[in-house]
């Protein structure tokens, strides 16, 4: 009992952690996207910065556990987290807030505990309760008002757009985090991820596939002008190595159902981010929108069957 208790302390914990770093990352991106950086560049620096310094602990994790990444399924699926739980979420949220607010970009994203039921519900035919669609509703409802769907505030519908594939591609990290199958060390599927998820946008950009631009302006922080490369060692250091580290941490201890749940501080996070760093204060009905949001999932969290538990596993 006490065995379980810690972990799920440690659990919380390390989601919270998560959360507040994932939760900078809106502002510091807004920063430097509005001097000249392209959503490309500025995700494949700040995730390159991070899976660099992810990888000596990395290393050091994986002594005596090479052997689990032999074979081109065990690439594969490493491969296929950097794409779907890194790249995707990434780059989608960068393009949605080069139009939208930080804050309605990220409210967005993260009705993504729904799209997880529903997953659930057509891959594993676990069909969801009557709780769980009360509470789908209610975030339908809230997504409404953020989105201003018929109110007079006009929104860029690309930048939606871009935030319902943050928000697929986040359903995609909880899920592809909480794999109960895999034995690798935490630190190594986040370094990993990182790693290859820069590869493979650094690859789109060589090609011309993605636009990369790059400026060595200086960016308006809290009302300061400060080096470009304080928000991008921000965005690397702390919005990617801390975040994916303590996030798959979390994620492992809680289950994906859990840790997504207490990920919602994140919200929180970017909007307190945003209001000091940018100055962005959303809507009195989109705040009232993000908060039915929230209330929403938690109904839809509320409302799941109960999972069988993951194994546990080494961070």
């Amino acid at each position: 009992m006490h065995s379980q208790t810690a972990r799920l302390s440690a659990g919380i914990a390390f989601a919270l952690i998560s959360s507040c770093s994932f939760g900078l990352s809106g502002a510091m991106a807004r920063s430097l996207l509005d001097t000249g950086w392209s959503a490309g560049a500025a995700v494949t620096l700040r995730i390159t910065i991070g899976g660099l310094a992810l990888m000596l602990p990395a290393v050091v994790a994986m002594r005596g556990k090479w052997d689990l990444l032999r074979g081109p399924r065990a690439i594969g699926s490493l491969v296929a987290y950097g794409v779907v739980a890194v790249a995707v979420p990434q780059l989608c949220y960068f393009y949605a807030v080069q139009t939208l607010q930080v804050a309605v970009a990220l409210l967005i994203e993260y009705t993504s505990p729904v799209v997880v039921i529903v997953w659930m519900w057509l891959r594993h035919r676990q069909r969801p309760t009557a709780f769980t669609l009360v509470g789908a509703i209610v975030s339908a409802a809230g997504l409404t008002l953020v989105l201003q769907i018929f109110g007079a505030v006009s929104l860029d519908a690309a930048g939606v757009a871009w935030a319902l594939g943050a928000m697929i591609g986040a359903a995609g990290y909880f899920v592809m985090s909480g794999d109960a199958e895999t034995r690798l060390p935490g630190i190594a599927m986040a370094a990993g991820g990182l790693l290859s998820a820069a590869a493979i946008l650094g690859l789109s950009g060589a090609v011309g596939v993605l636009p990369m631009s790059t400026s060595t302006d200086d960016v308006r922080l809290a009302g300061s002008t400060v080096p470009w490369w304080i928000p991008m060692a921000v965005l690397g250091l702390i919005t990617a190595a801390l975040a994916y580290a303590t996030g798959i941490a979390a994620v492992r201890r809680l289950g994906p159902r859990l840790a997504s749940f207490v990920a919602l501080a994140e919200v929180l996070a970017a909007v307190v981010a945003a209001w000091i760093f940018l100055a962005e204060v959303p809507a009195a009905i989109q705040l009232i929108g993000g908060g039915l949001i929230i209330v929403g999932v938690i109904v839809v969290k509320l409302g799941e069957r109960p999972a069988t538990e993951e194994r546990p596993v080494t961070v």
